[in-house]
């Protein structure tokens, strides 16, 4: 399998709308390491390497849209943790064939989509510090090329021949519409409960991370056992990302999460900080929830307002602390398999994940 440097080099494009440059050629290298997850970026460079390569060649198309748009997504410095976890849970069920490239690689154009869909429907300016793809080529053009990804990681599945592994992730990609859907029924509801907060962030972030990890043991020839312990991981896991995210929208900083911090806030999402801080604030303080995010009528000073108010209930370190709990529910599943560089690293993004927090 040839390494990205192999391949031969695509023309720079410019995008139709805005008149602005884009390049499709991808420098899909990771760029300097976190600290936090070295170790695994070390195992799996590798493999990832070849991952990197199918991906360069499955975003071509004839429609010259397509690549531009996939590209600016897929080429803006995601760490690419979903079809690292893949590669991981793989090689920790110790598998010798190399089926993992593929499905690792279905794993990134599936969450690649779903990027793409989600910020047409969040109508978000911004993703991972750059323009959103909408705000170059149009919400027609980000539905459509993240459905061709769609495609593409089907396609890639079938090839493979697990039709397990291809169960898990089809499913996977119902679940996370699902999720879609539900946040979007919950849209501006401040009635929203933890339980139904929770059970949506189950469905559209962490439904993903459990599949691209389930599929590594299925590969395998794993037993059920093992199967259900990187499943587990890999769900908890993702609970205790997005949670994460959750905080770091209101008490991060717009260099961690790739856009504006307040995003949540300014498109009126209900999420675990808002729903604590509505559940523990007066009846003052939740007219101003139900003003600014039930009727988007958001004037200056009122995200100051919703983070001291946070800050006063604690919401942001509860969500934080719930983060962790469900970090220690994804380290525990991890127990059945032997000391390992390999577990080792897995354990390491735990820490990882919860450690953007500080």
């Amino acid at each position: 399998m040839p390494s990205p440097s192999d391949l031969p080099s695509l023309p720079r494009l410019k995008s139709k709308q805005k008149g602005l440059p884009v390049g499709v050629v991808i420098p899909l290298e990771e760029k300097s390491p976190d600290a936090g997850i070295a170790r695994l970026l070390g195992l799996v460079k590798a493999d990832m390497d070849r991952v990197n390569a199918m991906i360069l060649s499955r975003t071509g198309s004839d429609v010259t849209m397509i690549p531009e748009v996939a590209n600016h997504l897929i080429s803006s410095g995601g760490k690419r943790l979903r079809p690292m976890l893949t590669i991981a849970t793989a090689a920790l069920n110790n598998y010798k064939g190399d089926g993992q490239i593929k499905l690792a690689a279905s794993v990134e154009f599936m969450h690649t989509a779903t990027l793409l869909h989600d910020d047409v429907v969040d109508q978000s300016d911004m993703r991972r510090g750059k323009l959103a793809a909408r705000m170059l080529w149009g919400n027609e053009a980000s539905v459509l090329v993240g459905d061709f990804l769609l495609g593409q990681a089907f396609k890639m599945m079938v090839e493979v021949g697990s039709l397990t592994c291809l169960d898990i992730l089809s499913t996977a990609a119902a679940v996370i519409a699902e999720g879609e859907v539900m946040q979007l029924s919950a849209a501006k509801d401040t009635a929203t409960t933890e339980d139904a907060y929770l059970a949506v962030i189950r469905s559209k972030t962490a439904a993903l991370f459990a599949a691209a990890c389930e599929v590594g043991p299925v590969l395998a020839g794993q037993s059920r056992e093992h199967v259900e312990a990187c499943r587990s991981y890999g769900m908890n896991l993702g609970v205790a990302f997005q949670l994460i995210d959750d905080a770091l929208d209101y008490g991060g900083t717009s260099a961690k999460l790739g856009k504006n911090v307040g995003d949540d806030f300014r498109e009126g999402k209900i999420t675990l900080p808002v729903v604590l801080s509505f559940r523990r604030g007066s009846e003052e303080e939740r007219n101003f929830w139900r003003r600014t995010l039930e009727k988007g009528d958001i004037q200056d000073g009122d995200l100051e307002t919703a983070l001291a108010t946070m800050r006063k209930h604690r919401a942001l370190d509860d969500t934080v602390e719930r983060a962790k709990h469900y970090g220690a529910m994804a380290r525990d599943a991890l127990e059945i398999f032997p000391a390992s560089d390999w577990k080792q690293a897995m354990l390491d993004v735990v820490d990882f994940c919860i450690a953007r927090a500080h």
